[in-house]
């Protein structure tokens, strides 16, 4: 008995979990968040509300197989975006100086912002886990790159009223890029 009872217990914080981190819907006002970029700056979403539409993409960990091959691929159609007004901005749980070796050895050419506690992934609904440390060489040292947490990978497109006007939550690292462009063009083609 007292194991069924723990099971049920434990179904229900796991649903009532679930249900809070799926909360934001297509349509929902977007949170209003701000968080340090990978050069220690503040960057806030504010400050592109009302200019153009603002692709942000959480991704696990910098300097590892899918996340870097999703940034490369955003990095490589960044004209595309910013020809349809989109500005693209990486999160993970990653410090700024692990995020700067990130931009740095693979020619990153967009915002990374640093979300150590999870902050700006709880405040969208992005499932989170236990951060790490990996070791990776660049530049021909060994540097230990830390995170705070693992963010899932999800893919949210804000437009330039603060709407959520796309969702993926259950991304694709290969596929990302060209499936958000893909809605950003069929969103521009309705307005």
């Amino acid at each position: 008995m007292m194991k069924l009872s723990v099971f049920f217990i434990l179904t229900i914080l796991s649903t009532i979990t679930m249900k809070a981190q799926t909360a934001l819907k297509v349509g929902d006002k977007a949170p209003e968040f701000e968080a340090i970029d990978e050069n220690g700056n503040n960057w806030k979403l504010n400050n592109y509300l009302g200019k153009e539409f603002v692709v942000v993409y959480f991704y696990p960990a910098a300097m590892t197989g899918g996340c870097t091959k999703q940034a490369c691929a955003y990095r490589d159609f960044q004209d595309e975006f910013s020809k349809l007004g989109a500005t693209v901005v990486g999160v993970s749980g990653d410090l700024p100086e692990g995020l700067q070796y990130f931009k740095k050895a693979h020619g990153l050419n967009f915002t990374l912002l640093s979300d150590f506690n999870g902050d700006v992934a709880k405040s969208f609904g992005v499932a989170t886990k236990e951060g790490g440390t990996i070791e990776r060489e660049i530049d021909g040292m060994n540097v230990e790159l830390k995170r705070g947490i693992t963010t899932m990978r999800w893919t949210f497109v804000i437009d330039t009223n603060g709407k959520i006007v796309y969702i993926d939550n259950n991304v694709d690292a290969t596929q990302d890029t060209q499936n958000t462009l893909t809605k950003l063009k069929e969103l521009i083609a309705k307005s």
